[in-house]
């Protein structure tokens, strides 16, 4: 696996710097504190899910570029091998993910071996009392949503109504909605998750 959270913090300092915004201006368009996000800059504290999207809605950035850089952006040589025509190959190894860990015992593996304009192809593992969230609140941004479950018991608020899904179980739904996935269950929950779309955030939150 290839961690991907490396360097964020740094990552996160530049943009905000480029973009002109002090700590308590993020922070307050996030609805978060300035601690918060003088902790995710300083790498002693990790993003949560919400608070990620949240973070490159507001910067106007792709979730990929703020995860790599300007100079690693779309570049995915490290997770796939070169093929005979020189071209990274189509395939990708479990022990070649790219691998985020997040806040709230949430970690994403990236399915691809390039990055896909546009598309999230994600492995989603939610810990036992893993979330999307810290807390209860929800989080909306730009994009269609497709999750497939494999394993474990998984919680999807949309809105006021909580869905419950198991093995088998798939779901799919607007991300501009009002949403918060959760592990329901008493052991770690493995889904097959797509965000479609996501690149067209305007003004969207997360916390």
């Amino acid at each position: 696996m290839i961690e991907e959270l490396d360097g964020i913090g740094d990552r996160l300092r530049a943009e905000r710097t480029k973009a002109g915004i002090s700590q308590r201006e993020l922070a307050r368009r996030l609805g978060l504190s300035a601690s918060l996000i003088s902790q995710l800059e300083s790498g002693l504290s990790k993003p949560s899910v919400g608070t990620l999207y949240a973070i490159v809605t507001e910067l106007d950035l792709s979730l990929d570029k703020l995860l790599r850089g300007d100079e690693n952006a779309g570049r995915d040589d490290e997770s796939g091998s070169i093929g005979q025509n020189g071209r990274v190959s189509p395939l990708v190894h479990p022990d070649r993910r790219k691998v985020i860990d997040l806040a709230s015992g949430v970690r994403w593996e990236q399915l691809t071996a390039e990055t896909e304009e546009g598309v999230d192809f994600l492995h989603a593992i939610y810990e036992v009392g893993g979330a999307s969230t810290p807390d209860e609140s929800l989080m909306r941004h730009h994009g269609r949503e497709y999750g497939y479950v494999v394993s474990g018991k998984m919680g999807i608020q949309l809105g006021f109504e909580v869905f419950e899904l198991e093995p088998g179980d798939s779901i799919a739904f607007d991300s501009t909605e009002p949403h918060r996935l959760f592990n329901r269950g008493d052991e770690p929950v493995h889904a097959i998750w797509f965000v479609v779309g996501r690149g067209a955030d305007d003004r969207a939150h997360g916390d």
